[in-house]
């Protein structure tokens, strides 16, 4: 016979470590990657789960294949746990602003250019302004970085093109322009301006699909009427500004790069740069924030700091 629990002797608890646990598998989808974001074994996110199953009275979540998927029951729990726990943070981070306690660890992302070229200066200059807090910096591209401050991961980053998704605030920061770098012995070395056309049939290395610096390239081109794809002689395509310089400096090609990042390649003599003709490619770096989500007093100090830089 199936067993009826009464709804009157049926008593439901649970705590808030355990939602954000649930929270977190029903978020990635797997016990294991979700271990590893709590920092717990994957055996005590699966006890701790069959527990508030236990105290819940049902089952809440289902293993499909490789995949964690919510019941119905699941869903529900989730929705609202999500309110809770953001209820939680928010007053926790009310606590610290009126305690005025700015002290801790503060996620703070780039993109390519800014993480490589600018933001560990401007770190530098921020801890001597607040000794007391660390800063941790995630450097991806441009659309990898988007996507982490989308989910929670990071709470502010500094990017190299503006973004266009509606929960995304942006800041101006600062102007960068880029330039059209090459080997020290090449052809154009001692030019100052080449033609769009002139890139033609010349090798020409890319950086990889994201990238905020292909992103402006590939507008430049379109605004000139042409596709950067088939305007180009693409012989590579690489993953980082510095891959790219190296390979400059080995004669793979040539490449358009923020003059930030080759600042000291230019100082030394290394490689040269010159401006393609008729439009400078200008571009801005910006501050991002998820507007959904509430600021922490660090990240208030970091998001200020940065402005006024």
């Amino acid at each position: 016979m199936k067993k009826i629990i009464s709804h009157k002797s049926l008593s439901i608890d649970f705590d808030l470590r355990q939602l954000e646990i649930f929270c977190k598998i029903v978020e990635l989808k797997s016990f294991s990657k979700a271990a590893s974001k709590v920092y717990l074994a994957q055996a005590s996110v699966s006890e701790r789960i069959a527990t508030l199953e236990n105290m819940v009275g049902t089952r809440l979540l289902d293993r499909l294949g490789r995949q964690v998927v919510p019941t119905k029951a699941g869903e529900l729990l989730y929705k609202k746990a999500v309110l809770l726990l953001d209820m939680k943070r928010k007053i926790s981070l009310e606590m610290q602003d009126f305690l005025g306690l700015k002290y801790g660890e503060i996620q703070l992302g780039g993109s390519t250019i800014p993480g490589e070229y600018i933001l560990p200066a401007a770190i530098e200059r921020f801890r001597k302004k607040n000794p007391d807090i660390s800063v941790c910096l995630t450097i991806a591209d441009s659309s990898a970085i988007e996507r982490l401050v989308l989910e929670g991961a990071i709470q502010l980053v500094v990017v190299g093109a503006i973004s266009f998704h509606k929960n995304l605030i942006n800041h101006k920061l600062w102007e960068d322009e880029l330039l059209l770098a090459v080997p020290v012995g090449h052809k154009w070395a001692k030019k100052k301006e080449v033609a769009i056309e002139d890139l033609a049939t010349e090798p020409f290395i890319l950086r990889e699909s994201g990238s905020g610096t292909l992103k402006i390239i590939a507008d430049y081109f379109r605004k000139h009427g042409s596709n950067v794809e088939d305007s180009l002689y693409v012989v590579a395509r690489l993953g980082t500004s510095t891959a790219v310089k190296e390979g400059i400096k080995a004669g793979l090609g040539v490449s358009i790069l923020s003059s930030k990042a080759i600042d000291t390649e230019l100082k030394t003599g290394v490689i040269k740069a010159l401006k393609v003709k008729h439009t400078p490619m200008i571009r801005n770096f910006y501050l991002i924030r998820d507007k959904r989500r509430t600021a922490s007093p660090l990240c208030r100090t970091m998001f200020d700091f940065l402005l006024t830089e």
